[in-house]
């Protein structure tokens, strides 16, 4: 009689166990249990702040400078990775660790091109075909692509190279923080199979973290829900936040709006530039949220750069308030530059790293509005309580703040300026649906009070249907724009 041996139970590829980590005393991860094993994928879930992004830093061995394991354990492979030495930890990363942050556009070197930046870090250059990996993140291989360099790539294309590039050194772990933030719905199932795909075939242990109910219940096998530490203050409630005074000098009364005619633009230098939207119109009017939606590529966020004066639209006109405005952003005068506010997708990459969020904050009070200093720190204080912030986050840097921390204050540093027109790309992708909710409230708010016309790109067809007085779908060069008035009212 024969029988058959059990199983090997498979060695977990990483475990924590109660792990806390602490930032100069405040609480950024409190008592995490997680266990990747080869093959599994586990969802890290939770609300913004709850420490998501740090428990995969910790994973890679990056946690942000000045912060600390308070309590627990951590390994990776074998090794306790937040006490390697910098030589052992920077070959784990190169040749069994990959991993992939929230702002994937701003670890992409801009001088590289697609092809250098994919091949960088394989095991064997020459061996590793680039059109495969192209295809497997889904993205087009008749476009030259491989040619362009990230400034060239929409945010949604850039989150897929940076895919593709860790794909490429074939790891052992991979670390995913919100891969599908600013991705179209039927991208986010593609990049879900695809995680399936290669967790399974390629044994490979994924840790990710993400929002998203949808994409999580498709591709992971094991999800831990984190919860944000509370403290308890007995003090008197943030104050709120101060009602809209008039830069000096403002036209009060005047209805300011954008109209876009026959916009065209293009991306891309030599062969590989191409069209990504032609004859475009568009009009935006005060108090309106005006929607713009479409597949990854097709030109979202080229118009509203364009709109900022950060892209030269190669044909068509812009203007604000029945004035035609330059293409370029430093053509602008100070006040057109002020009425005209951007937040991008990538908060990280927009915010100086040497600067305090109170400096950020205070360098458009002081540039526009010439505050005194008290008044600055009291203006700093009313804009972070805005956007669901308390006043001690103006002391710290962007790499101490989560990913939607960051968001945040990418959206306050925008109000402090008193914008007519808002330009908000993604500004809810990398958002809990909790926090996501307070954003759009508070710009329904602003739009009600002040009159603010907002610009919102969004892959978030619900929120788009719920918030929009209008919708434009941009389709790309070859389809059609659609504009559909009235969605949402």
């Amino acid at each position: 009689m024969s029988t058959t041996a059990p199983a090997t139970p498979t060695a977990p590829a990483a475990h924590a166990a109660g792990l806390s980590v602490t930032l100069h005393g405040t609480p950024l991860l409190t008592d995490a249990e997680l266990t990747l094993t080869p093959g599994r994928i586990t969802a890290v879930t939770g609300p913004s702040g709850a420490g998501k992004t740090t428990l995969l830093r910790a994973l890679a061995g990056a946690l942000p400078p000045g912060a600390r394991v308070a309590a627990g354990s951590l390994t990776v492979l074998g090794h306790d990775i937040l006490a390697l030495p910098t030589d052992q930890l920077r070959l784990l990363r190169r040749h069994r660790l990959a991993f992939v942050g929230q702002d994937p556009g701003s670890g992409l070197n801009p001088r590289m091109r697609v092809e250098r930046l994919i091949t960088e870090t394989a095991p064997q250059r020459r061996r590793t075909s680039v059109p495969d990996l192209l295809r497997a993140v889904h993205l087009p291989t008749g476009e030259h692509l491989e040619r362009r360099r990230a400034a060239a790539l929409s945010g949604g294309q850039q989150r897929r190279v940076a895919l593709a590039r860790a794909l490429a050194r074939r790891p052992a772990v991979l670390l995913l923080d919100e891969p599908t933030a600013g991705l179209d719905p039927a991208l986010r199932d593609d990049i879900a199979a695809l995680l399936r795909e290669l967790a399974e075939r390629d044994s490979i242990a994924v840790a990710l973290t993400s929002h998203d109910g949808d994409f999580v219940a498709r591709c992971a096998d094991d999800t831990l829900a984190l919860r944000p530490h509370r403290t308890t203050t007995t003090g008197p409630s943030a104050p709120a936040p101060a009602p809209y005074r008039p830069p000096v000098g403002a036209a009060v009364g005047t209805a300011p709006f954008v109209e876009v005619t026959a916009l065209e633009a293009r991306v891309g230098t030599g062969r590989a530039r191409r069209p990504v939207f032609t004859g475009l119109g568009l009009t935006v009017r005060p108090g309106t949220l005006t929607g713009i939606t479409g597949p990854s590529g097709c030109g979202k966020t080229t118009l509203l750069r364009a709109l900022a004066g950060l892209h030269r639209p190669d044909a068509g006109t812009i203007a604000l308030g029945g004035e035609q405005l330059a293409t370029g952003y430093r053509r602008r005068s100070t006040d057109q530059r002020r009425r005209i506010q951007l937040v991008p997708q990538d908060p990280l990459g927009a915010l100086n790293p040497a600067h305090t969020v109170g400096a950020t904050l205070t360098r458009p009070l002081k540039l526009h509005f010439a505050l005194p200093a008290e008044r600055c720190a009291e203006r700093v204080a009313e804009l972070l309580t805005a956007v669901g912030l308390t006043a001690d986050h103006a002391d710290r840097h962007p790499h101490q703040l989560s990913g939607g921390q960051r968001q945040r204050v990418s959206i306050a540093r925008a109000l402090a300026a008193e914008p007519d027109v808002l330009l908000c790309d993604e500004v809810t992708s990398a958002l809990d649906p909790a926090t996501a909710d307070g954003i759009m409230e508070l710009l329904r708010r602003l739009r009600d009070e002040r009159g603010l016309a907002v610009v919102l790109v969004s892959h978030d067809l619900p929120l788009v249907s719920a918030h929009a007085d209008t919708v434009l779908a941009l389709a790309g060069p070859t389809g059609a724009v659609l504009t559909a008035p009235g969605a949402g009212r």
